[in-house]
């Protein structure tokens, strides 16, 4: 039996006010993020979601067949692996329930912000996605991105 290799940092690395970029990708890669209005059923279940676990999202990007959030704990008690779980399972459930054929690929991509890193060179990486693939030639010209709780501009102006 070969073992899993485990990529994740100890479970305290994402709890309090931690800063963690995660990547979530649907499985077969087929491109639902095309759809506005499934884009915009997201959206809302990540707003939903970040009330409910006293969270900010200073940036999200929905690429054609996955997605980008960068997710910042607001108190001690805001656990980001929960948070991310908790989105993937509400939004999977939706999926299944809305019959779309698509479902998300097992776990996900995580990236967490030492504290001495800089949170805008991650946003700038993430809204460059659809630059970088071709989609777009200025991200600011990307309908799906945007942040919730905090003001994007804001963020890449260093003001927060």
């Amino acid at each position: 039996m070969i073992k899993e290799k485990r990529h994740r940092l100890p479970k305290e690395f994402y709890k309090g006010e931690a800063i963690v970029a995660f990547t979530l990708c649907i499985k077969d890669r087929l491109p639902i993020f095309s759809d506005p209005e499934i884009v915009k059923v997201f959206t809302d279940i990540l707003t939903e979601i970040t009330k409910k676990y006293k969270c900010l999202i200073p940036a999200f990007c929905f690429m054609p067949d996955h997605q980008h959030i960068v997710i910042t704990g607001t108190d001690d008690e805001v656990d980001l692996l929960k948070v991310a779980s908790s989105y993937k399972q509400k939004t999977g459930f939706w999926m299944t329930k809305n019959k779309i054929g698509a479902k998300w690929q097992k776990d996900f991509y995580d990236h967490v912000l030492k504290k001495e890193e800089s949170l805008t060179p991650a946003i700038r990486y993430i809204l460059d996605n659809p630059v970088r693939k071709g989609i777009v030639s200025d991200w600011q010209e990307y309908a799906f991105k945007g942040a919730i709780g905090c003001d994007l501009e804001d963020i890449l102006t260093g003001i927060v």
